[in-house]
């Protein structure tokens, strides 16, 4: 067994030629381009019992080898994933259902009948692959660099693979994130943690491609600092999931979900006061916020107009032959990884990292509830859209992490928050005005509220 530890990126033919001459990777290039015709069958159940497990099961033919190789569930965050890697060398292309004995195959499919496994896809690509190696810092760097090209087939339906594949063979996880990320300043790379499997089972039924990402573990005694690196890591994964998606099929509800993923990473990155200075975060924030400042307003727009809704697609295709979506993921996955807001901040920022999140959470809500100023928009509902940074903050923490609060009505408290919110953004009118007045004296009465505000 082994631990296979890379990243994919999701790159056009025309950055996939453009790759080999990379100036990057031309110099750390200690061997030179092989290539290699890779031909792969999936097998699975009829009932797809190994998808559900999360296992993947191929023969692959390279040349005149033939390896049979099982994957195992493993672990994936924001495009970088590890896992384990079971592989056996055969003499024909059959499956060979011996081998998959007790100390690999997964507890969880114990009584499967392996029997009943059949090849269901197949992923067939050309991939040219070399061995990238430099010194980072003390410590040697070795990663094989591959860059795969051809399709996924499933039925008569088929994908086309076009990708950098970044595998660690040597050295920090990190050196993976930052190799992709130093690529990504000039080149267009698409973080992407759909493996080719994972490809063909959408081909095969549209619907298995899962949009959600297990809800990180959020309680009244971490650290601050734990949360919030759990909950940013989260939400980059699920948006990278979303774009992969909405470029996939183009639905629309897809990218709303993505537009308030990123709403969310920009209220994140802004609420910590002193724990995460705005220097350590300045170039992320720049990033998302060019991001936001194009994509909401098109997704507001595409609320009641059906041809910006149908537009769309074709913008988020040429968004992503540009630098800055592939940019903004890779170097938030660094910032997250190495934990770099907390780099050079001071002693009261170092104590309020490690306070727990619930002592440190009610605070913000009651410093961010007071500063919205209620009794004022109930006056002036006009002015009410300039707190939309102050909401999303409110919003944001209490639908990741209102959990830890023992406080009464707090669900509702969020969903009226929530409408307070959209009726921030809607275009002015008189009856919008009497709403906003009438909602902010909703909020202001609640239990809730006047527990955390008081």
């Amino acid at each position: 067994m082994q631990k296979e530890t890379e990243i994919k990126l999701r790159v056009s033919r025309k950055t996939l030629a453009a790759l080999r001459e990379h100036p990057l990777l031309k110099k750390r290039n200690k061997s030179g381009w092989t290539r290699h015709e890779l031909l792969n069958q999936y097998f699975d159940t009829p009932t797809r019992d190994l998808a559900q497990a999360k296992v993947a099961l191929r023969i692959r033919r390279d040349g005149d080898a033939i390896i049979q190789t099982l994957k195992t569930r493993g672990h994936s965050v924001a495009g970088l994933s590890e896992r384990n890697e079971y592989d056996w060398p055969l003499s024909k292309a059959k499956l060979d259902a011996k081998k998959l004995t007790a100390d690999c195959w997964p507890a969880s499919l114990a009584e499967l009948d392996k029997k009943q496994l059949q090849a269901i896809f197949s992923t067939d690509f050309v991939r040219e692959k070399a061995e990238i190696a430099w010194g980072r810092g003390k410590a040697k760097v070795v990663i094989e660099a591959a860059l795969d090209l051809g399709k996924v087939v499933a039925g008569k339906l088929e994908e086309e693979i076009c990708e950098l594949e970044l595998e660690l063979r040597e050295g920090e996880p990190a050196a993976l994130l930052e190799l992709a990320a130093e690529l990504a300043a000039d080149m267009a790379l698409m973080p992407c943690d759909i493996s080719k499997a994972e490809r063909g089972y959408r081909l095969f039924d549209a619907n298995s491609y899962s949009l959600s990402l297990p809800a990180p573990s959020i309680d009244a005694e971490q650290p601050l600092d734990d949360a919030f690196a759990a909950l940013a890591w989260h939400l980059l994964g699920s948006s990278q999931r979303l774009a992969e998606q909405y470029r996939f099929n183009g639905h629309w509800r897809l990218l709303v979900d993505w537009v308030a993923q990123l709403s969310e990473l920009r209220a994140l990155l802004g609420s910590l006061g002193q724990a995460a200075p705005r220097s350590s975060s300045s170039e992320l924030r720049s990033l998302l916020d060019a991001l936001l400042n194009e994509w909401r307003p098109r997704v507001q727009a595409g609320v009641l107009d059906d041809s910006t809704r149908q537009a769309a697609p074709a913008q988020f295709a040429a968004e992503l032959q540009g630098t800055r979506w592939g940019l903004f993921s890779l170097n938030l996955s660094r910032w997250l990884l190495a934990r770099a807001w907390t780099a050079e901040r001071n002693n009261r920022g170092n104590r309020q990292g490690a306070a727990a999140l619930g002592n440190w959470l009610p605070t913000l809500l009651k410093d961010e509830g007071t500063d919205l100023q209620l009794k004022r928009y109930q006056q002036q509902p006009e002015d009410l859209a300039e707190q939309l940074p102050r909401l999303e903050r409110l919003l944001t923490w209490l639908h990741l992490a209102r959990n830890v609060l023992d406080v009464p009505e707090v669900d509702r408290l969020y969903g009226e928050l929530c409408k307070l919110s959209e009726l921030a953004q809607r275009p002015i009118s008189p009856e919008l005005l009497d709403e906003r007045m009438s909602q902010a004296q909703t909020v202001q009465s609640l239990k809730a509220w006047k527990v955390l505000v008081k």
